[in-house]
């Protein structure tokens, strides 16, 4: 599961002022303006245009459930761009993102230490550089896999290296991942 993915789009959705419309309308409403059409956000939701329609002029209120999942999603990935963009923006310039993880850390480091993998519950703000990486791979479509590496690299760096000061030559894997939340500083 794309867990790295999945906190980065909850830590954006996080960011914005105002809650999504509460009502079926009213967020078919928002997607169509946001789509530019009826006929692109029935593509989007995998229902017809007509339906579409109905729901934008109120005619439909109560959609199953799997299609208020949907239109939900859709509405939430694209509500207050602007808004989310200037906190990803100030989280990579000034603010960085608060992880707090729980996860195997393992180590590669000098023979005979005694580095072992164990269960670890990590909470570390890392700086707007280490930020800006995860921000822009996430942004650039990065996988699970390549996001868990910028995340462990920036907590081998700040948490278990303390920026130079110890640990030098630490390489840190990060795997058996239990859970992981971030927030946009």
């Amino acid at each position: 599961m794309d867990e790295f993915t999945t906190a980065l789009d909850r830590a954006d959705q996080a960011a914005t002022t105002k809650p999504i419309p509460s009502s079926a309308p009213a967020r078919m409403r928002f997607l169509v303006r946001a789509l530019r059409g009826t006929s692109a956000a029935a593509t989007e939701l995998g229902i017809s245009q007509r339906t579409v329609e109905r729901y934008v002029r109120g005619q439909l209120r109560q959609p199953r459930p799997e299609l208020a999942d949907r239109l939900e999603r859709a509405v939430r990935a694209r509500w207050q761009p602007r808004v989310r963009a200037a906190a990803r923006r100030r989280a990579a310039q000034t603010g960085g993102i608060v992880i707090e993880t729980r996860a195997r850390f393992g180590f590669t480091a000098a023979p005979g230490s005694t580095d072992d993998a164990r269960i670890r519950l990590i909470t570390q703000h890392l700086p707007p550089d280490h930020a800006a990486r995860l921000l822009d791979a996430h942004t650039a479509g990065a996988g699970e896999q390549q996001l868990r590496q910028i995340a462990a690299d920036g907590l081998g760096e700040i948490y278990f290296r303390d920026r130079g000061r110890r640990a030098d030559g630490l390489q840190v894997e990060f795997s058996d991942l239990d859970y992981v939340e971030l927030e946009l500083g």
